[in-house]
């Protein structure tokens, strides 16, 4: 049977549609099957991998290219979305894809199908006027961006690389603005490092703590030396780097017991004055200071971890900057602030920055986006693509 598809160069009808697909982390719930008709629609050769590892899930990823020149651009994104969580909240049905008073509701809406539909409706709109584009255009985008990430866009890249793809730039349609569209492109991020001190005591008795030793105490020793002296003061650069206790667990369901073993758990967030080396040196010495000779303590750092980084292409950054000011009228600025993207994995591949829109509801209930911000963002990767190709508008 043949799929029904949206307008290609409507992006509101082809968020709408994006929105039914309940595909919640690892569900590919017909988002990907929809995405590949499309840019098969728009005469993209499609490939559907599908990764696979121990203990995940598997993960279905699409990788679809138009064109077989250089220069060769890729349009990055993640069509799985985090679960809505009680959708009785929910001012409407989060996978209907509802509009009132000119507002798109729906689990997406701005992380991030709505970035994928813009872009998507761009490349409709050069269609239907009949540009070819002086190279080639590629979309990378996965199903496992809001879960572990292991199945997804890392493996999507070497997969790509392995068949002879070459990039040369590349956007991440995250949402990326704070208040309205135009208001910054992000050229980098911060790293991003978990890790887990577990002291080790003896179990006993409440009643007879001197036959116990009881480790919560000293946890919490430890975990205040985490985060008694700040990291960094920031740069010019990057924000300050934050390391922010999440847990401390032990485990322990008995008022009467001391329990044997009690954990901190704590995720950093850290600019490019450190790398996760570096990093697990000035933890560890913080943690031998305040432990002495009386604390017994392991610390195990997670995986997957990331290290910050910063794009400088020039032209890349120029050409997204010119579109956005020729579409909204002010020239954004340079960020590197937030979290975490699968921006981390394409930078080892071609330099990229991430544009897309408002991310004010993001994985909050009624995630939502105005009609209009989906057509401003259609026409900012418009302008962007006929600037970095080089064709007239």
């Amino acid at each position: 049977m043949t799929m029904s598809l949206p307008r290609l160069d409507d992006p509101v009808a082809i968020a709408r549609a994006l929105l039914a697909c309940p595909s919640v982390t690892p569900a590919e719930g017909g988002a990907i099957d929809l995405v590949a008709g499309i840019a098969a629609e728009l005469g993209f050769a499609v490939d559907r991998p599908v990764f696979t590892e121990d203990g995940t899930p598997d993960i279905e990823n699409l990788f679809a290219r138009c064109g077989t020149d250089g220069p060769h651009f890729v349009f990055a994104g993640h069509t799985d979305v985090v679960p809505p969580g009680d959708a009785s909240r929910w001012t409407h049905d989060p996978f209907a894809g509802t509009i009132e008073d000119g507002i798109l509701y729906g689990r997406g809406a701005v992380d991030m199908k709505g970035g994928i539909a813009s872009f998507l409706a761009a490349l409709g709109r050069l269609k239907a006027r009949g540009v070819t584009l002086p190279g080639s255009v590629s979309l990378l985008i996965t199903g496992d961006e809001e879960g572990p990430s292991i199945n997804g866009t890392v493996k999507l890249l070497a997969w790509a690389a392995e068949r002879g793809h070459r990039f040369d730039a590349a956007i991440v349609g995250e949402p990326t603005n704070p208040e309205a569209i135009g208001d910054a492109i992000k050229v980098g991020r911060r790293g991003s490092l978990s890790g887990t001190v577990t002291v080790t005591g003896r179990q006993g008795h409440v009643a007879y703590p001197h036959l116990a030793d009881n480790p919560i105490p000293k946890v919490m020793r430890l975990a205040n030396a985490l985060v008694a002296t700040p990291l960094d003061a920031g740069n010019d650069r990057f924000q300050p780097s934050n390391l922010e206790l999440v847990s401390l667990d032990v485990g322990n369901p008995s008022w009467n017991v001391i329990p044997r073993e009690a954990r901190a758990r704590f995720n950093i967030r850290f600019n490019d004055q450190w790398s996760r080396a570096t990093l697990d040196d000035e933890l560890r010495r913080r943690l031998r200071e305040a432990a002495g000779n009386d604390v017994e303590w392991t610390l195990v750092l997670e995986s997957p971890s990331s290290d910050s980084f910063l794009t400088r292409d020039e032209a890349l950054i120029g050409k997204l900057a010119d579109a956005v000011e020729s579409v909204v009228g002010r020239r954004p600025g340079l960020s590197t602030n937030g979290g975490t993207s699968d921006a981390r994995f394409i930078k080892d591949w071609c330099p990229v920055v991430e544009f897309g829109l408002v991310g004010q509801t993001m994985h909050q209930v009624d995630e939502r986006v105005p009609v209009a911000d989906l057509e401003v963002l259609t026409q900012v990767y418009v302008a962007f693509l006929e600037r970095w190709f080089g064709v007239a508008p």
